[in-house]
């Protein structure tokens, strides 16, 4: 799907809808099929270099389990994305080479044993470490074996061989739809497996401990081929890194996918008696409308989580969002921040482009809706500074681009009658906009650009161009009240 941004001394080559946003003419749409969140994480289980969809806190647990040992992330950051509320959610779990999955190789009841049943974990991760068989001849039928799958003390599966073959036992779990933990392979000729009593799978790696920038890096490719509004990453990466993932969202922005990612720090820079400096650093090397910036760490359950973790949980709130509401003081699950800043904290963090989250006593609240963006380039103004204004201009990029490709472009002849057919639809859509309070209702139009049409063109356009102009007022929330009390 081509599209995104256009020079009148470059244009692109692609057919496709390119559309310029300068500070006159911004545009806005309501929400729609928005809200998707995609995270990489670390975990000792589950599918790797895969997307993974998870809708609750049962889908995190059973596909990558709640333990952090061994670096893991994906429980506490998929968790605080799903408490932001994105319509979904997207995990793609990283793994260095060493990854494996933990086995075990069950032998042979003969006088000569054998190895004739192999049980393999189904995801590589030191999980699988914690699974333990025991074999025995079942109660009801003596000639029959059966295979009791443990982790730890817990019964995970009971499976009976009805003539106590390993080929009987392995088709019991290899069939059992429930089975989520193991895969059975018969060895050879099979046979008869020996009993044992809490036979314990080894061998399990979840490869996080070689995980570098590098594959992060990598992972940018595959991330690209999916749909997604916000990215978050699952730790406090360095700013190596944060520079590589700030161009390519700055790239997948120039070709016109209205991507933005959510970045934060460390916990020790978050409790630092420099943290307001630190944060601020951090947004001036970004410096972009589609970067956000956290500054603060928060606390949930009596456990402390780094701004870089609470990234995840802004992306998920920014994601579900209506595009007519705005993340400024909006109130939060959280008990309190790591760190309570100073007044002229904030405003130093409000100028320097750091997304904040403080205590008013009661409750944890998002400070204001802003991104990196400090020094507004040409043709941009303080709106782009404002998360809500960029989701309204992506939105109405996407949604244009999507309506033209399905019924303009190649289907409609480049005609007067034609571009005034395209402008009535845009005009139509607008109109929907204002019902919804994203624009204003009486601040919007669309028209042949002057510039390339009428008696002040300067260019003429191709034979297969169209350029429009459109003039609109973004609507905004109330953020600062004003007011003056009279005593008399």
């Amino acid at each position: 799907m081509a599209g995104g941004t256009w020079e009148s001394t470059n244009k692109p080559v692609l057919p496709g809808l390119y559309m310029n946003f300068k500070a006159a003419a911004a545009s806005a749409i309501q929400g729609g099929n928005r809200g998707t969140v995609v995270v990489p994480v670390k975990a000792n289980w589950g599918p790797v270099r895969e997307f993974v969809e998870i809708g609750s806190e049962q889908a995190i647990a059973e596909l990558f389990s709640t333990d952090s040992l061994d670096g893991a992330t994906a429980y506490q950051t998929l968790y605080l994305a799903l408490l932001g509320g994105p319509k979904k959610l997207l995990a793609y779990r990283l793994a260095d080479d060493t990854t494996a999955a933990a086995s075990v190789m069950l032998q042979s009841e003969a006088e000569t044993p054998s190895d004739v049943l192999q049980l393999q974990a189904k995801y590589p991760g030191s999980r699988g470490n914690g699974f333990s068989v025991t074999i025995q001849p079942s109660l009801a039928d003596p000639a029959a074996k059966e295979l009791r799958l443990y982790e730890g003390a817990k019964l995970l599966g009971t499976y009976t061989g009805a003539d106590g073959t390993a080929a009987s036992i392995a088709a019991q779990i290899n069939d059992d739809s429930e089975n989520e933990w193991v895969t059975a392979k018969v060895l050879e000729d099979g046979g008869i497996p020996a009993d044992v009593s809490g036979a314990a799978l080894s061998g399990g790696k979840s490869g996080n401990a070689g995980l570098t920038n590098a594959d992060y890096i990598a992972m940018q490719e595959a991330i690209e081929g999916q749909e997604f509004d916000v990215l978050a990453l699952d730790y406090a990466a360095d700013m190596a890194l944060l520079q590589s993932f700030s161009a390519w969202v700055k790239r997948l922005r120039r070709e016109g996918r209205g991507v933005m990612a959510v970045f934060g720090g460390s916990a020790a820079d978050d409790v630092s008696k420099n943290a307001a400096d630190l944060a601020a650093a951090r947004s001036l090397a970004l410096n972009h409308e589609g970067i956000i910036n956290v500054g603060t760490g928060v606390r949930l359950s009596g456990m402390d989580y780094s701004s870089a973790q609470t990234a995840a949980y802004v992306a998920g709130l920014i994601a579900g969002q209506r595009l007519n509401q705005s993340a400024t003081y909006a109130a939060t699950p959280f008990e309190d921040v790591t760190r309570r800043w100073t007044r002229s904290e904030q405003e130093q963090a409000l100028r320097n482009g750091v997304f904040l989250l403080f205590f008013d006593g009661r409750q944890v609240k998002t400070l204001r809706g802003i991104n990196t963006l400090v020094n507004p380039a040409e043709g941009q103004n303080n709106a782009w500074k404002k998360i809500r204004s960029i989701r309204v201009m992506d939105a109405i990029n996407a949604d244009l681009q999507q309506t033209a490709e399905q019924v303009y472009i190649g289907k409609v002849n480049n005609t007067e009658e034609g571009r005034l057919a395209l402008i009535g639809a845009v005009k139509e859509y607008l109109a929907q906009l204002s019902l919804s309070n994203v624009i204003e209702s009486d601040g919007y139009d669309v028209i042949l650009d002057p510039a390339y049409y009428g008696d002040s063109a300067v260019v003429q356009p191709e034979p297969d161009q169209v350029f429009l102009q459109w003039n609109v007022k973004l609507t905004d929330v109330m953020e600062q009240l004003f007011g003056t009390f009279y005593v008399q």
